[in-house]
């Protein structure tokens, strides 16, 4: 793998991640965060995986690996949440998760 290659992986995962953090923090819809962590989630993944092929070693995969098993656990539980509040009220934003509590 070139460098100016393993570069603009590098770029996009870096573009990727800023995107999703922006989401993040701009966006009110509890899906739409979601998505966007996920997005965070999967930059990060194209660094591991470009580092790991840089550096000619498989730990980049490994870790790949447990960050996708905890993106599945995240986004379980967070559709379970979503669910849970928009059954509760319809309409409602990431401020509104204070109506789940007991």
């Amino acid at each position: 793998m070139g460098s100016n290659l393993s570069l603009a992986y590098l770029m996009l995962s870096a573009i990727l991640f800023v995107i999703g953090g922006v989401g993040v923090l701009i966006r009110r819809n509890p899906l739409v965060m979601i998505m966007c962590v996920e997005l965070m989630l999967n930059a990060v993944n194209l660094s591991f995986v470009t580092f790991g092929k840089m550096l000619d070693d498989i730990s980049g995969q490994i870790i790949v690996f447990f960050v996708m098993v905890v993106a599945a656990a995240e986004v379980v539980v967070g559709l379970a949440l979503i669910v849970a509040m928009a059954r509760r009220r319809p309409g409602a934003t990431a401020d509104d998760l204070r109506t789940l509590r007991g």
